[in-house]
């Protein structure tokens, strides 16, 4: 409990974001040490100004973490620290992810197919249409769906998922207890039974409006792949979309009518090379190397057996934890299994050749 207060104590701290939590954590030795450090030493740590250093001594930070942390226990929220186990591995991936989350209802997203979706607020006829079919398209594939919660596009993904039975997760401006737009919070409450929600904000945290530029990373972190569906000239959903490209994520476009003022982001986006020509689900899949998982009693042909029974014992380990790990990258295989990274990429090449795995961009690997 006094390592949590300390952690969500630290991530209330004004200016700390994930650069200076960082340096602080190293130079210190943990978050508690931090608390502990006289303010004079902390102002010598590389990043760090005067102000976060004074204001890491605030006598009234551990009483205010110990109210969030009350505000979650009653609101059944999740407080998730960026050293946790819990926290998504591909939002660590992005140099300014969020030192610590707030998630209500199932928000796990590493082991799964994701893709984000947004777009314009104002969201013509043909833009939900085209949605709408592309994720009943999708469903073979069992995507879990995020996006933001706004009125428009992001809504219409939410409801048209709920709809389908697809796990999709909502990404507030906001804190969990104070949805925005009001008027969605029934959908918000049905999204946790089918999904979830997450926010870097505290949960009484009120809407702002610097905060919901600040929330597009998160949503551009979390997934695989991101879909923009409809979008004027300019909008939130554009910076998403430069976002993602950003962190290497592949970015898809719903190409839309010339004389609609809100296809012209998308059609921007595709014309520029800045987006992928969508035009179906199957596109999607083949875009992110997605297989339809298998529904038989065995994933294995009877080819693979023989090669199976003829690995070597470090093989069968990292073939194991592949199996186990969907998309597993290459550190972390190499770390889980206890084999040195130029050995397990040695071994990797063999299994490749023999047709059991294959290799992905991003230094991921998946069975074939």
């Amino acid at each position: 409990m006094q390592d949590l207060i300390h952690r969500v104590a630290l991530s209330i701290v004004p200016g700390v974001g994930i650069y200076s939590a960082r340096q602080l954590i190293t130079y210190c030795g943990s978050v508690q040490q931090i608390f502990n450090t006289p303010a004079g030493k902390l102002k010598k740590i590389p990043g760090i100004r005067d102000q976060i250093a004074t204001s890491i001594k605030d006598p009234q930070l551990f009483q205010k973490a110990e109210n969030i942390i009350a505000q979650c226990d009653k609101h059944r929220i999740t407080i998730v620290f960026i050293t946790d186990p819990l926290y998504p591995k591909r939002l660590k991936e992005i140099e300014d992810a969020p030192i610590i989350i707030y998630t209500k209802g199932n928000t796990e997203t590493d082991r799964n197919k994701t893709i984000a979706i947004v777009g314009t607020r104002k969201a013509s006829a043909y833009g939900k249409q085209c949605l709408e079919n592309l994720l009943q398209e999708l469903i073979p594939w069992n995507p879990v769906v995020v996006s933001g919660l706004a009125y428009g596009i992001d809504i219409t993904a939410h409801k048209v998922c709920l709809e389908l039975g697809l796990r999709t997760i909502g990404v507030l401006g906001s804190g969990i207890q104070h949805i925005y737009p009001n008027l969605h919070q029934q959908i918000a409450h049905n999204m946790c039974e089918q999904g979830g929600l997450i926010s870097e904000y505290a949960p009484n945290t009120k809407p702002e409006m610097y905060h919901f530029p600040a929330r597009n990373r998160i949503i551009a972190g979390l997934c695989e792949g991101i879909i923009v569906a409809e979008a004027g000239e300019k909008g939130g959903a554009l910076i998403t979309a430069q976002l993602a490209n950003s962190y290497n994520r592949e970015v898809m476009a719903i190409p839309g009518n010339l004389n609609i003022a809100t296809s012209i982001g998308c059609n921007n986006l595709i014309k520029n090379n800045l987006a992928h020509l969508l035009t179906s689900g199957k596109d999607v899949a083949e875009l992110l190397n997605w297989d339809i998982e298998s529904t038989g009693p065995s994933k294995f042909k009877l080819k693979d057996v023989e090669l199976l029974a003829s690995l070597s014992e470090e093989e069968r380990k990292l073939y194991e934890r592949i199996e186990k790990e969907e998309n597993i990258q290459l550190d972390d295989l190499a770390w889980k299994c206890g084999i040195n990274i130029s050995q397990t990429a040695s071994l990797l090449l063999q299994l490749e050749m023999s047709g059991l795995i294959q290799m992905l961009p991003g230094k991921k690997i998946r069975i074939t």
